[in-house]
């Protein structure tokens, strides 16, 4: 008579087919004649199923075996035997769970391990396989007309659940397949959220520790433009900060990490946090870059890692400031009347981190009643601004002309900076591949 179609969750009707039938007498099924593939098992098998084209391997887990109902000769949808090992308790089971086993058929009268199970859990085996076997497939097999067991098996964690007596090979073959793929796409799902929420605290993280400049009581308008090189990241190697001390003055710096990855990006924090204490302590100069340089060495995981600096203090009336460059790019000053033009750089120090001992001198330069002081890192000036890949590199001659002619559009502040920024990649033809950072002050009479 012919099987009964198994009442199981989740088996496609384009790929349930007929079942098929058993001679009189219970005996073995008799063999059918080769049958088309449908559209399910043509797309199955170009995709191997997920498995890379390799041979499904499944572990049958019950009391006995030998005398298990399922049809031995098993076969995925390329036609290849699907192999079978057999275990009559957990503790085989566990010895034959090896990484090349796709799935696992649990019946679920077996006894669980005794410190495991409650007395009143119906399903402690199932837990303790799907704690035994987190990445693996599991199919329930339960007794005909215990439809609720095998729903709360599904629940717990099955893939699947099928009635013993109601077994048929080509039928467990499709559920084999199914069930694999469907761990492999619960895997992916959850793997992708877990993603998610990683990155939603990344993120979070990361905005909360960009600096909030501290300014009140200054008359000078700030601005800032950041782009990490880092794809989808919100903080790379580049760092700045401003703040206003109680005399007035008012202290800027710029900085960058050699590197742009999350290392660096962890670094560069240190460092503005280092810099931003230290100057709220009453350091400048090269008190404060030599200081920065013994936190840089202690902090850095790799001795070769060296870090560029730009500082400035400004004086309370506005009209002069003090200018620091270890190994960073001059700033560039923009006065009414006068073409932009890049602050004197011939003093230049060193980078942190290169020359133990090393001094980085203060030049006092005079800014006038009117200015705005442009504060860079490389990642703005190293973009090409040729075609492919030989062009020549954008370099600060290069930016002096993008802005001066940006300036004589009208631009000012957070317009000046995004126009900057965004100039610098069409210029490179694509996305920046260092993290650019720039800062802008500004001072009207």
């Amino acid at each position: 008579m012919p099987v009964p179609v198994p009442r199981q969750r989740a088996i496609p009707a384009a790929e349930s087919g007929q079942a098929r039938t058993a001679p009189p007498g219970g005996g073995p099924s008799a063999p059918q004649p080769p049958q088309k593939d449908n559209k399910v098992d043509k797309d199955n098998r170009k995709a191997g199923h997920g498995t890379g084209g390799a041979q499904l391997t499944l572990l049958l887990i019950e009391d006995d075996p030998g005398g298990s109902a399922v049809v031995p000769e098993l076969v995925d949808s390329s036609g290849k035997p699907i192999r079978v090992r057999t275990a009559r308790n957990l503790t085989e089971a566990a010895r034959l769970l090896t990484d090349d086993v796709h799935c696992i058929l649990l019946d679920l009268a077996l006894p669980a391990p005794g410190r495991s199970a409650a007395p009143d859990d119906e399903l402690a085996v199932l837990r303790h396989v799907l704690e035994l076997a987190p990445r693996h497939a599991v199919l329930a097999l339960t007794a005909s007309g215990d439809a609720e067991r095998g729903a709360e098996a599904v629940r717990v964690g099955a893939q699947d659940y099928l009635f013993r007596d109601e077994l048929d090979g080509r039928l467990l073959s499709r559920a084999i397949r199914y069930a694999v793929e469907r761990k492999r796409s619960d895997t992916a799902e959850r793997r992708l959220a877990e993603g998610k929420l990683r990155a939603q605290e990344n993120r979070r993280l990361e905005r909360g520790l960009l600096p909030t400049p501290l300014l009140d009581g200054s008359s000078l308008r700030f601005a800032a433009r950041y782009r990490p090189g880092r794809s989808r990241a919100l903080l790379g190697g580049d760092f700045y900060d401003a703040v206003r001390t109680p005399d007035g003055t008012v202290h800027a710096m710029i900085g960058d990490v050699c590197g742009h990855g999350p290392d660096e990006a962890a670094l560069g924090v240190e460092l503005r946090i280092a810099w931003r204490a230290l100057t709220l302590a009453g350091l400048c100069g090269d008190e404060l870059l030599n200081t920065l340089q013994q936190v840089l060495e202690h902090e850095r995981s790799d001795e070769e890692i060296f870090a560029t600096l730009c500082t400035v203090d400004i004086a309370p009336d506005g009209r002069r400031a003090g200018l620091c460059l270890a190994g960073h790019p001059s700033p560039l000053v923009i006065t009414p009347g006068r073409p932009a033009k890049l602050l004197p750089y011939e003093n230049n120090g060193p980078a942190l981190g290169l020359l133990p001992g090393a001094r980085w001198p203060r030049m006092q330069v005079e800014l006038g009643p009117e200015w705005s002081l442009m504060l860079y890192t490389d990642g703005l000036i190293e973009g090409r601004a040729g075609d492919g890949r030989d062009g020549e590199r954008l370099g600060q001659d290069g930016m002096l002309d993008m802005v001066r002619r940006q300036l004589s559009e009208g631009l000012r502040g957070e317009d000046l900076l995004r126009a900057a920024v965004n100039e610098a990649r069409d210029l490179n033809g694509g996305e920046l591949t260092d993290d650019v950072a720039v800062v802008l002050l500004d001072r009207e009479p």
